[in-house]
């Protein structure tokens, strides 16, 4: 019970609003120690870990181009083009991207998108492009509102799209899972339950998105 000591940790330094990455590297620490390792162990199970996943080390050469490019004017092109094309609107916009994002992850490039990658640099100031081109300058309220819309845009896509990929983590934990209860299951037949959840997951976030846009064409938020 002791190791559950790390998960008060994280909910403890998330309160207090530390720094996310201090607190996960903390709470990893109190779990090791409350296990029994050591320091050093703690340190080589961090290493191991990360030289078997060293996709991860991606980032650091994908972030780093992001900020270049943002400080280039990505952000400010991508909103001037959506801008030009006086017919779109932002919920078909983000709609066509719930789509983008839901197949993509479905075949497993759940990578190819994200926040840092896309949302960020591209697709939230492409939404606010399209709501300027119909309402004018944004008020504060609105402009965050459209960002927090193309970010849940991309959580949602993400996250119900991607266990339709048979070879993705969770589809295989469960496969995992039901085998030790001797329960043998094909991570096909998992995944293509997984197929009407994303359906109706793209159907309410398609009206979630129709509704927004609809608000939008009636003013802007105060």
């Amino acid at each position: 019970m002791l190791t559950l000591l790390g998960v008060a940790t994280v909910v403890v330094g998330f309160a207090v609003r530390l720094n996310p990455l201090l607190v996960v590297t903390i709470a990893a620490f109190v779990t090791g120690l409350a296990a029994g390792l050591s320091p050093v162990e703690v340190l080589e199970a961090f290493g191991r870990a990360f030289n078997e996943n060293r996709f991860v080390t991606a980032a650091y050469l994908v972030l780093p181009v992001i900020g270049v490019v943002e400080r280039a004017g990505l952000q400010e092109r991508a909103r001037s083009l959506i801008a030009r094309f006086k017919g779109v609107s932002v919920g078909p916009f983000l709609i066509g991207y719930l789509a983008f994002r839901q197949i993509t992850s479905a075949l497993g490039l759940t990578s190819i998108a994200g926040h840092a990658q896309s949302v960020r640099p591209m697709v939230a100031p492409m939404a606010e492009g399209a709501v300027e081109a119909r309402t004018g300058e944004l008020s504060d309220q609105t402009r965050q509102d459209t960002r927090a819309m193309a970010s849940a845009t991309d959580n949602i896509g993400l996250f119900f799209g991607e266990d339709i990929f048979i070879a993705i983590g969770s589809i295989l934990l469960m496969v995992g899972f039901l085998a030790t209860s001797g329960i043998v299951i094909e991570p096909l037949h998992l995944s293509m339950w997984a197929i009407p959840t994303a359906l109706v997951a793209f159907v309410l976030h398609a009206g979630r998105l129709l509704l927004f846009d609809r608000k939008l064409r009636q003013g802007p938020s105060a």
